[in-house]
């Protein structure tokens, strides 16, 4: 569906940021991907085309701001990295290869010529992971994780025969090697054949990461662990002016790179080394998605930094996914945590890319309507590399169907407990109106409750939850701290022993104190993730000032009901947005706000919230301080500025905490001005705002590091 207003795309923003976050943890924290690479980049090419059409509407737990997912809180510690491990952005189009390289000229200022050199080597599908020398020794090794903090697996990665204990020659004093830890073709094959009768791995990447993150490193020895440099992080000197010549540097110190890393003059003749590369492709001893290009020049590359979750100086040309056909048997109905009715197509097995696959999401009544999917119908599927594909085509939609299955009706009644489903308004989602009375949506929210991104209790997984609410130990999350009083009952469960059930107890009480920020999100609430959660509780600081907030909102929207009519919504989400806007209005918008006071204006809700406070501690959120000089204004640049782009400074004001608008206001502090400044410069002065030079800004930007 393609987002027609306004209202619309903020329902399909929400969703897809909710959903592609989950994709995030069930890829990178749990390797237990459900949906194909190339379906995965569709929802991001979704989402990047919705957000440039509705600038306003930009989330602030936007896919476009995230890198991978949170750590697995396991056996494996935590290890912050000094310097964030970023993903990259995607091209598919050759066009899309030009346009980066364009994009580089022009946020550089350089002339339309300026050769601009790159770097191009293959895109391995293995599993990120950082390698930390100190005075040539390896000190420590870890995942990529979110980006910020990875999980340490220094022991395993110790037992990869390729991975050097000691480096050759004279590195820096601190050097650290970024690269992918994966598994030969050859190698995942055996080892599959090996564990025939166990459990198997479904891809060569999955096998990589579960090897990996092994609490045994003696078990990670005995698999067959590969390593790829393709870059690095802190480093205290960098050993060349360029990406190739520290790349040669790091196969020079004993690490192994890609045979097929190249340095390309221009754009052409990277696009000429992608082609060479996907012609090899099948003949490679390891899986590859694309080929990755990276600007040469390091100082380029400083300047033009990065944006959101990518940098700016490299991107991955992706291949074209590979496809399959096969039978639609039948069309199931899942609820979620939230309500959402999501149809999921239940497949003739098949393999595609060398993985069999039995089911695809369907994701909406809409998307089968477009597909004319039916049961029995002849589908194609599209598979990139992982495991559950998309649903591209059907193949027999204009014949008739086939006798021996029944027609899909999506289901105005929800399958677990019965309630009217209803389609949001201006939306493509259907929702279960049961709410907390619904059976699935109690254990979904009860889960999400214990996960890993929430109150993170260690050993109240799926089954345990889906177990005590079918017995009655837990119906609501306070019943989870009150579950010690029900120690003798816990140890007369089947399977529950006296250390497991005392193990469990001690990770509940651990939780008692909780952070204002997990707690918001840890309810549930439809459109509040992580992100939003952080930004309520920096805007309101306490659990008692949000909550004084939502009875103040709620009392409004009581008031303003007899007046406006329960029909009439406008005014009401305008002033919610009032009522509960962040920081900037743009991440806590109206969606959120109305989502908000819709969850709190439900007694039984806020019964549920009451009883949960009481059992614990809810911590004030600690705001971090700022040390640049700009911190917390808004900047205006105006003139030509001669060393450096436009794009360029603003992303310096950015990266100094700083608001960089377009036009002058009462609201701006510093106007930075190049040549021929002309009516804002004239403004900037009337209102006796403080004006720069550009030198002036570059030495701001200095004295900020």
């Amino acid at each position: 569906m393609i987002a027609q207003t306004e209202m619309q795309a903020a329902e399909r923003l929400a969703l897809l940021a909710a959903e592609i976050a989950r994709h995030n943890r069930l890829y990178h924290d749990q390797d237990a991907p459900e949906i194909s690479d190339a379906d995965y980049d569709a929802l991001m090419r979704e989402n990047a085309a919705l957000e440039a059409a509705f600038p306003n509407l930009v989330r602030t737990d936007s896919p476009a701001t995230l890198v991978g997912a949170s750590p697995n809180g396991g056996h494996l510690a935590k290890i912050a990295h000094a310097r964030p491990m970023l993903s990259l952005d995607n091209g598919f189009a050759e066009e899309d290869i030009t346009e980066f390289v364009s994009r580089v000229r022009r946020f550089l200022a350089l002339p339309d010529d300026a050769e601009v050199a790159l770097t191009a080597e293959p895109k391995i599908d293995g599993l990120s992971c950082s390698l930390r020398y100190v005075d040539g020794r390896l000190e420590q090794a870890a995942t990529r994780g979110d980006g910020s903090i990875g999980e340490d697996v220094t022991a395993n990665v110790r037992t990869i025969q390729e991975i050097p204990q000691v480096l050759d020659g004279d590195p820096p004093a601190i050097f650290e090697v970024r690269g992918e830890v994966y598994m030969a073709k050859a190698d995942f094959a055996a080892l599959n054949a090996k564990l025939a009768g166990e459990r198997v791995f479904a891809n060569p990447r999955n096998a990589a990461a579960g090897s990996l993150r092994q609490k045994d490193p003696a078990i990670t020895r005995s698999r067959p662990l590969r390593f790829l440099a393709h870059g690095w992080g802190e480093v205290s000197s960098v050993p060349a002016a360029t990406q190739m010549g520290v790349m040669e540097a790091i196969r020079g110190f004993g690490l192994p790179v890609s045979a097929q890393l190249v340095r390309c003059a221009s754009a052409a003749e990277a696009l000429q080394h992608y082609r060479s590369i996907e012609a090899q492709r099948a003949d490679l001893p390891f899986d590859i998605d694309g080929v990755v290009y990276k600007v040469d020049r390091l100082d380029w590359q400083q300047r033009l930094g990065q944006v959101a979750r990518a940098p700016r100086w490299a991107i991955a040309h992706k291949f074209p996914a590979e496809q399959a056909q096969t039978t639609l048997l039948r069309i199931d109905i899942q609820v979620g945590r939230t309500g959402a009715i999501t149809p999921v197509a239940r497949l003739e097995p098949v393999t595609v890319g060398g993985v069999v696959v039995t089911n695809a999401t369907l994701h909406n009544a809409d998307e089968i309507e477009r597909l004319g999917a039916r049961p029995g119908d002849r589908v194609v599927l599209q598979r990139a590399g992982d495991v559950i594909p998309q649903i591209v085509a059907v193949l027999t939609r204009d014949a008739a169907p086939d006798p021996a299955y029944e027609p899909f009706v999506f289901p105005r009644t929800c399958p677990e407990c019965g309630s009217a489903v209803e389609r949001e308004e201006g939306g493509v989602i259907f929702r279960c109106t049961g709410g907390l009375i619904c059976p699935a949506q109690r254990v979904e929210r009860l889960i999400h409750f214990a996960s890993r991104h929430a109150f993170d209790i260690r050993g109240l997984g799926l089954v345990r939850v889906e177990e005590f609410f079918r017995d009655g130990l837990i119906v609501s999350p306070a019943d989870i701290f009150r579950l010690r009083s029900k120690r003798e009952t816990l140890i007369a469960r089947e399977r529950l022993a006296d250390v497991s059930v005392d193990n469990l107890l001690e990770a509940i009480e651990a939780k008692r104190r909780i952070p204002l920020d997990r707690f918001l999100f840890a309810l549930g609430i439809r459109h509040v993730g992580e992100v939003t959660a952080r930004e309520l509780a920096r805007r309101y600081g306490s659990f008692a000032g949000f909550m004084a907030m939502i009875e103040s909102a709620l009392a409004v929207r009581a008031a303003m009901a007899p007046v406006i009519g329960e029909t009439d919504r406008k005014f009401e989400i305008r002033r919610a947005k009032e009522l509960v806007a962040s920081v900037a209005t743009r991440e806590i918008g109206p969606e959120v706000a109305e989502a908000l006071l819709d969850f709190f204006a439900e007694p039984h809700n806020r019964e549920v919230v009451a009883d949960l406070a009481a059992e614990l501690t809810i911590e004030d959120l600690v705001h971090e301080t700022l040390v640049s000089e700009v911190s917390g204004q808004t900047v205006v640049f105006t003139g030509k500025l001669l060393t450096m782009s436009r794009d360029e400074a603003k992303a310096q004001a950015e990266r100094l905490g700083a608001k960089a608008a377009g036009s002058v206001s009462k609201a701006t502090d510093l106007v930075v001005v190049g040549a021929d400044a002309g009516s804002k410069l004239k403004k900037a002065q009337e209102l006796g705002i403080r004006v720069a030079t550009e030198e002036e800004w570059a030495a701001i930007v200095a004295a900020a590091g």
